[in-house]
């Protein structure tokens, strides 16, 4: 009796072969590196191991320089876990050494798959080495995020979610809303609430929990953002509250007013400034969410469901949400970017094809006739 199916997934199809079984299997890739950000260093870095762990994958971890005992004290609890030794392993170093620990891990023969999430600089440094060695990469980078209201938009549900999505993490999140583009007919009533609602949150010592604000990574972060600021006010943007700052316990920061001449259009800032842009109608709101080099988050708020579901698919990002914000995260979704935002995708089925290979297995049961 000749056999005659394929599965494909655990899905059974016929087989062109008669007498072959054909299987289309997931298999493990090996060694994972997962190198994680400081950003949100639990989620993500769990985020860099669980998937690929329960895909039957081992892990290295390398930690941010930035965080190196929070991201070490979870791989510790991997071990109290009961993880078998050498399954899931944590390398930490200075950041001088980040560099050459990155490349050394990349070009070792035993790591067959890297998945980062950071800058877009550092990115395409690792895309380009692992390029070398033919090692694929999931890649969740930079992002300067759009939420367009529309004429019809509901702004008070609109104000709410660009408050959440800008200065959330102090704006420290890839997704965060870094460009509102709202039309003119409702920009001016918009930007009133919006500011009256920002102006209200706080900045302040965030061992004491009692502000919506606290402190950004570095001083860094407060050069760059001042830098920002400065040169989108001499341009001619307009200041609706926050400001300059002296401190890493940074304003929240609205300008109205931003044009595409100015620094703060283009480059993301990953600090609580938001540039308030002013689009002529719906299509100029689109053309100007896709002005961008990134593609990671953006959102559209109307109460148009149609509306915005068309308008969604003509906006070149990985990630779209109407009438929410910018930032939102599912672990069952497909999580990821295009463009300088990156490529792959973390969560769901999108997590297991980026963390297995694909391979496919036959079994012939009776004697197969061949051409030659």
């Amino acid at each position: 009796m000749s056999i005659n199916l394929t599965e494909v997934d655990g899905r059974v199809i016929p087989s062109d072969i008669p007498g072959c079984i054909s299987m289309a299997k997931r298999s493990p890739i090996g060694v994972v590196l997962g190198i994680a950000p400081w950003n949100a260093p639990l989620i993500l870095g769990v985020r860099a191991i669980a998937v690929p762990l329960a895909c039957g994958n081992t892990v290295i971890f390398k930690a941010s320089e930035n965080c190196p005992r929070t991201h070490s004290l979870m791989i510790e609890a991997f071990t109290t876990a009961g993880f078998p030794k050498g399954v899931v392993n944590i390398v930490t170093n200075a950041p001088a050494d980040a560099a050459n620990v990155v490349n050394a891990l990349i070009d070792h023969p035993e790591v067959r798959h890297i998945n980062f999430t950071g800058s877009t600089t550092v990115g395409r440094i690792i895309a380009k080495r692992a390029a070398e060695y033919l090692k694929p990469c999931l890649l969740e980078l930079g992002g300067k995020a759009p939420l367009i209201v529309l004429k019809d938009a509901d702004l008070d549900e609109a104000v709410a979610a660009a408050s959440f999505g800008a200065f959330f993490n102090q704006g420290q999140i890839c997704m965060s809303t870094e460009r509102i583009v709202v039309v003119k007919e409702i920009a001016e009533a918009f930007v009133d609430k919006f500011t009256h609602k920002v102006k209200s949150m706080k900045t302040g010592d965030p061992r004491e929990d009692n502000t919506p604000l606290g402190a950004v990574v570095d001083f860094s972060t407060v050069t760059k953002v001042n830098a920002l600021i400065e040169d989108a006010l001499a341009k001619g943007a307009r200041l609706k509250t926050g400001g300059l700052a002296d401190s890493v316990l940074m304003p929240a920061t609205i300008l109205d007013g931003v044009s595409s001449d100015m620094k703060i259009y283009a480059e993301e800032s990953f600090g609580p400034v938001i540039g308030v842009i002013h689009a002529d109608d719906e299509a100029d709101a689109i053309r100007i969410a896709n002005d961008t080099e990134y593609g990671l988050s953006a959102a559209v708020f109307t109460r148009d469901s149609a509306r915005g579901l068309r308008i969604a698919n003509q906006i070149k990002s990985g990630i779209c949400h109407i009438n929410g914000a910018t930032v939102h995260d599912e672990a069952q979704m497909p999580f990821g970017g295009v463009g300088a935002s990156g490529y792959g995708r973390f969560g769901g089925d999108a997590g297991i094809d980026s963390f297995t290979q694909l391979r496919w297995i036959t079994l012939d049961t009776q004697p197969r006739l061949y051409p030659i």
